[in-house]
C-alpha cells in the first residue's frame, strides 16, 4: 500500500482504493519485485492488447531508489510472452525516468489544470536491441 501511495498524487486513501481494484481485477495486475526478501518496487499492469500493456503504476522504496529497480522492471515486462509495447503515461518528474529507460516521450499538454501530462511508449524490440 506504502508502495502504491507513492505513485499516487491523492495519497493513502486512493492508494487504498486502488489496492481494492487490484485485488478484484478490476485495475489490471500487481507485482513486486524483492531484494533479498524485501519488497523493494512494485507494477501495476493493465494488458490493452494481445501485444501491449500499460504501465498504470511503478514505484520504487526511495532507499532503493538510483540502484535500477525500476528498469529491472520494465525489462522484465518487456521478457513477458507477447509484449511487444509498454505504454504509461506521467509526469513531469517521472518523464526523465521513462527517456532512460528508452521510451519515446510526448507532451500531452496541460491534461488537468496546472499539470503537464507524458505519454511514453516503448518497442520492446527496440530495448532488446539497444542491450545487444
Amino acid at each position: 500500500m506504502e508502495l502504491l501511495a507513492l505513485c499516487m498524487a491523492d495519497g493513502k486513501e486512493a492508494a487504498e482504493q486502488e489496492m481494492n481494484r487490484y485485488f478484484t481485477g478490476d485495475s489490471g495486475e500487481l507485482f513486486g519485485c524483492f531484494v533479498n526478501g524485501e519488497l523493494s518496487g512494485i507494477t501495476g499492469l493493465r494488458r490493452e492488447s494481445e501485444h501491449a500493456v500499460e504501465i498504470r503504476h511503478i514505484a520504487v522504496k526511495p532507499e532503493w531508489r538510483g540502484k535500477g529497480i525500476g528498469r529491472a522492471m520494465i525489462e522484465e515486462i518487456g521478457r513477458a510472452a507477447g509484449v511487444e509495447t509498454i505504454k504509461a503515461e506521467t509526469d513531469h518528474e517521472a518523464a526523465g525516468f521513462y527517456r532512460s529507460a528508452g521510451f519515446a516521450v510526448t507532451s500531452l499538454g496541460e491534461k488537468y489544470p496546472g499539470v503537464e501530462r507524458f505519454a511514453c511508449v516503448l518497442s520492446v524490440n527496440a530495448l532488446a536491441q539497444s542491450r545487444m
